[in-house]
């Protein structure tokens, strides 16, 4: 622990209690328990100005390509305690000013697919998914989904369905460009494929709420995920028909993410990962910002309220009640957090000397 605590100049009299309070140091403080796969650090990813713009073909091989570095191979949505993805899957992104490039590779020895009407539920194929929150606040958020044969499905999520949000089915991306190229051949189970790629334009036009169009500058954080779901098939009568249970049911399909959530639910916008933009090719790794570290305690504070309400049909009108202290230790500073229940709504606020104050309420909104 040496390192960390000299890299951050922190007392080595506030070690102890720093080890038992801080999520993503130490995960045994009671105040987590039980909670830690939701506390695990999120994948970052730092994309670079492209000078030449991709050419939205499929073609992910191409010299625009070149300068963006690739993810880290995609795990299972609840992260390193389950079991590998079968097949390998990666992606790499691109922007300028108008903009967002997204290119990924799934690695796949069968490719199918038969939805082909926009706004298909495309997850009951074989897709890639991309999930997109500009404001980093967990609303107002994108879906766009991809099949192997470029059927797109495109969303906008105004808050989580577990804040009983729902979904705006009838918005579309305008100006989103899709394209897939298939290495192998699809629908033909006699073979073995290779891969399928995915290349994308989305317009930050269409990420953008009001008249005025969001353009990244240097240094802007967003929040990102990509989904690949996978389902178990077998082959019968010469097509893949997807494998069932002992009752006749599909089998559950496969989530590997670039990020891991944690849980089984991609709509959980603050796990996802970070998207940093850099207008410089020479772009150190990405750091996590302190306050997005500091975002945890109010997501303990979140997740803790949702339990108790849960029992009780009502807030807790005390951190106590929910076994949280008010004060914390932090690179060496104390953090302040409180809260205002009313027991059916609740604001808990994070104060520190790193900023202005952070908030959330009973929504999982953040400002």
């Amino acid at each position: 622990m040496q390192d960390l605590f000299t890299r951050f100049n922190i007392p080595k009299i506030a070690v102890f209690l720093i080890i038992l309070s801080y999520p993503f140091i130490g995960r045994s403080q009671t105040s987590f328990s039980g909670l830690e796969s939701l506390f695990t650090t999120p994948e970052g990813y730092t994309t670079v100005f492209a000078t030449v713009p991709p050419e939205i073909d499929g073609d992910i091989s191409e010299t625009a390509w070149e300068k963006a570095g690739w993810s880290d191979l995609f795990q299972d949505i609840e992260g390193g305690t389950k079991p590998a993805p079968a097949h390998s899957t990666r992606v790499k992104m691109l922007w300028d000013k108008s903009y967002l490039y997204i290119a990924a590779e799934l690695q796949e020895p069968h490719i199918w697919g038969g939805l082909k009407n926009h706004d298909d539920i495309i997850y009951y194929d074989n897709d890639f998914e991309v999930f997109i929150d500009p404001d980093n606040n967990t609303h107002n958020y994108f879906e766009i989904e991809v099949n192997a044969l470029n059927t797109v499905l495109d969303l906008f999520i105004p808050k989580p369905y577990r804040n009983n949000g729902g979904i705006l089915m009838s918005w579309d991306a305008p100006g989103l460009r899709t394209k897939v190229k298939i290495n192998g051949t699809l629908n033909n189970p006699t073979d073995t494929d290779k891969s399928w790629t995915v290349e994308m334009a989305i317009p930050f036009k269409a990420l953008s709420l009001g008249n005025n169009t969001r353009i990244p500058r240097e240094g802007d954080l967003w929040r990102v995920n990509f989904s690949r779901v996978q389902w178990e098939t077998e082959i019968k009568a010469g097509k893949y028909v997807k494998k069932k249970d002992s009752q006749g049911k599909n089998l559950p399909e496969h989530n590997w993410v670039w990020s891991p959530q944690g849980v089984i639910n991609m709509h959980y916008p603050e796990r996802w990962g970070y998207l940093q933009f850099a207008t410089s090719d020479n772009t150190s790794s990405f750091q996590l910002p302190v306050r997005e570290k500091l975002k945890s305690y109010l997501w303990l504070v979140y997740y803790r309220q949702k339990d108790f309400y849960h029992k009780n049909r009502s807030y807790a009108s005390s951190l106590a009640e929910l076994g949280i202290a008010p004060e914390t230790p932090f690179e060496g500073k104390w953090l302040k957090l409180e809260m205002k229940s009313t027991g059916t709504q609740f604001t808990a606020t994070i104060r520190s000397d790193t900023g202005n104050p952070i908030s959330i309420n009973h929504e999982g909104f953040i400002q």
